[in-house]
């Protein structure tokens, strides 16, 4: 089922608005898996998303709080953070689990932190630098994944 699309950004702004065009094909339920080294552009994926879902604040990595919850009408959106995760019993304690329902949407950066704590990602995306911008890859691991991916191949 693995279906990959691949995008050049340019820069910052166009990270922005490749998450803008995210925001237009998510649907509740789905867990995103983001990928890349440290400043490859994770948190700004994740800001161009969420300001386009309607969120007007500041959109910060959750580096130390490991996850950051946002609101957003009928929609709840969690930006994980697990760069920083250590200890598989304080997910359990937060109540971690809980937060990948069907109802909410679950953005994660490090996910491989965190082994099989978290379930499998409806989407892999990869942020890799690439000529003064970035290399971005959206792979659809569902048939949830899938329609995601189809969106964005037609925006």
């Amino acid at each position: 089922m693995a279906h990959d699309i691949t995008f050049d950004l340019a820069d910052e702004a166009a990270t922005l608005h490749f998450g803008a065009q995210l925001a237009k094909a998510v649907t509740p339920g789905l867990t995103v898996y983001l990928h890349g080294d440290l400043g490859a552009g994770k948190t700004t994926l994740v800001r161009g998303l969420l300001h386009a879902l309607g969120h007007a604040g500041k959109v910060k990595s959750p580096t130390y709080t490991l996850v950051e919850p946002y609101v957003l009408d009928a929609l709840a959106v969690y930006h994980f953070d697990l760069y920083r995760f250590v200890d598989p019993e304080e997910w359990d304690a937060a109540g971690f689990r809980d937060y990948f329902n069907p109802a909410t949407i679950c953005l994660v950066e490090w996910p491989e932190k965190a082994g099989d704590l978290i379930p499998q990602p409806d989407l892999d995306i990869h942020l890799q630098p690439n000529a003064g911008g970035r290399k971005i890859t959206v792979s659809a691991n569902s048939q949830t994944g899938e329609a995601v991916v189809e969106s964005l191949a037609h925006a």
